[in-house]
């Protein structure tokens, strides 16, 4: 039997912390991107992030290299790293893979949700009906909230990252999407809808009510994206 080679601690060790920090930056980078301090198109600036985040060169490249692998950047050969451009045809076909995952978590929640969880979706749901009808910034947070708790919720790994990783690529085109003031009020009304269900155990009228609700933003995102598109024309 053959005897398998010992790796020194020390080695083991610089490879976790190198790992480590790589993550640490690349979490880093990722939350400029999703606030917008990085918009899409930005060249990201090697020298710095690196002087911002007090890391070297190579820790911010292996970052880079995560976050392209996430799709939230690009890279081309002697030009550097870009933050990815979502156009409106690929925001599309997104928040259709969204929906079928939306609507799968809706189903599997349903099976298998507990009173603290939904407490916790209730209470969501009313923080939706406080938000001013002005304030799109803040329900937009809370919606982000409330999809992502449902999916954590079930329980399923694969599905979790999935779709946060798809949410990240779609975050890359909501400053262009919020919704208008007064559609509010109906989305909150939608939430609390899909809550009723889970709370019936209704998997099939849960899975139906996420996957509407999908399918409405994703055709309202095309609406304001034609009319945009018009107004530029």
């Amino acid at each position: 039997m053959q005897r398998a080679t010992s790796v020194p601690l020390e080695n083991v060790l610089s490879l976790v912390q190198s790992t480590s920090l790589t993550r640490l930056v690349a979490d880093s980078v990722e939350k400029l991107i999703l606030s917008g301090e990085l918009a899409p198109g930005v060249k990201l600036n090697e020298v710095a992030l690196a002087e911002r985040f007090r890391v070297s060169r190579g820790p911010l490249r292996e970052a880079f290299r995560l976050l392209e692998e996430s799709g939230l950047i690009y890279q081309e050969k002697n030009r550097g790293a870009f933050v990815r451009v979502v156009e409106l045809c690929e925001a599309a076909e997104l928040y259709e893979v969204r929906a079928g995952l939306d609507a799968m978590a809706g189903r599997l929640l349903a099976e298998r949700i507990n009173a603290e969880q939904l407490n916790a979706l209730r209470q969501l749901t009313v923080e939706m009906t406080l938000v001013d009808n002005l304030d799109v910034e803040q329900f937009h947070m809370l919606n982000l909230d409330f999809h992502d708790q449902i999916i954590a919720m079930t329980g399923n790994r694969t599905l979790t990252d999935t779709y946060r990783k798809l949410a990240k690529q779609l975050a890359l085109f909501r400053k262009r999407n919020l919704m208008a003031p007064m559609a509010i009020p109906h989305f909150a009304q939608e939430h609390s809808a899909i809550v009723d269900m889970l709370e019936q155990r209704n998997a099939i009228g849960c899975a139906e009510a996420l996957y509407a609700h999908a399918q409405g933003g994703r055709q309202r995102m095309l609406r304001d994206g034609e009319l945009a598109g018009a107004s530029h024309g």
